[in-house]
């Protein structure tokens, strides 16, 4: 009987070891409930016999401890980190028990060569202990002292003068506003209904600017107060109609 077929007896599991590898690695069994030392006693009992002198010590099967202490070394190393590293190319629910324990033992290679590559790192660093490194940007060069040209006294009091000088008053001709008398508008709108019966106001003054716009709508509600036009829109927003008189 290989040690992947030991009968284990435990608190947490009772069956063979290689069923136990299998819910360990899917997760099925936690590996914090397994007591490591009860199989190693068992595989002890099993494989383990005394010597035919009184010396007191014990003859083990090499091949059968040699598969054993890779299982359970493997599992050691799992308990005590905690190393279960995701591989997306595993299904670890499809491994028989033949797989569960190379899959043990390939992660056990693979952390091994992890700590052999840290202790390397270490060597290096405690070697190269006595270099010390620059922390930091290394400090500027001192700069040069800066010369000052000759300067007039002269030149430095009319500088200083200008700048003491009331600035002029900003001009503000470009925010006039000139606006048209209403009379020449309510005279032009005289004109177009003597010779139409009714107008559209925004054809009127398209071309006009904002504010000759906003003093012929002055002058267009002028005329519909006084009764000489009327003024409507067929609905909201439409252009306005003007009509000479009463409808």
């Amino acid at each position: 009987m290989t040690p992947r077929r030991l009968s284990l007896d435990l608190d947490a599991f009772e069956g063979p070891f290689d069923l136990l590898l299998t819910l360990v690695l899917t997760e099925e069994l936690e590996l914090a409930d397994v007591q490591i030392f009860e199989i190693v006693a068992t595989f002890l009992s099993r494989y383990a016999r005394p010597t035919d002198d009184s010396s007191g010590s014990y003859v083990l099967d090499l091949e059968a401890g040699g598969e054993f202490l890779v299982l359970v070394a493997a599992l050691l190393e799992l308990k005590a980190r905690e190393l279960f590293p995701d591989n997306p190319e595993i299904e670890l629910a499809e491994l028989d028990p033949d797989e569960a324990a190379a899959e043990l033992a390939a992660r056990l290679a693979e952390y091994r060569r992890i700590k052999h590559g840290a202790e390397w790192m270490r060597e290096r660093l405690e070697a190269e202990a006595s270099r010390f490194f620059r922390v930091g940007p290394s400090p500027l060069a001192p700069s040069p002292p800066r010369r000052i040209a000759p300067q007039d006294p002269a030149l430095l009091a009319h500088a200083m003068k200008e700048l003491t000088r009331e600035p002029p008053e900003p001009s503000l001709a470009h925010l006039t506003l000139t606006m048209p008398p209403v009379d020449t508008f309510l005279a032009r709108f005289r004109a177009v209904l003597e010779r139409r019966r009714r107008f559209v106001f925004d054809e009127e003054v398209e071309a006009l600017s904002r504010i000759e716009q906003a003093v012929a709508l002055v002058a267009l509600l002028e005329l519909g107060k006084s009764g000489e036009a009327r003024i409507g829109q067929s609905a909201h927003l439409d252009p306005i109609t003007v009509w000479g008189g009463q409808r």
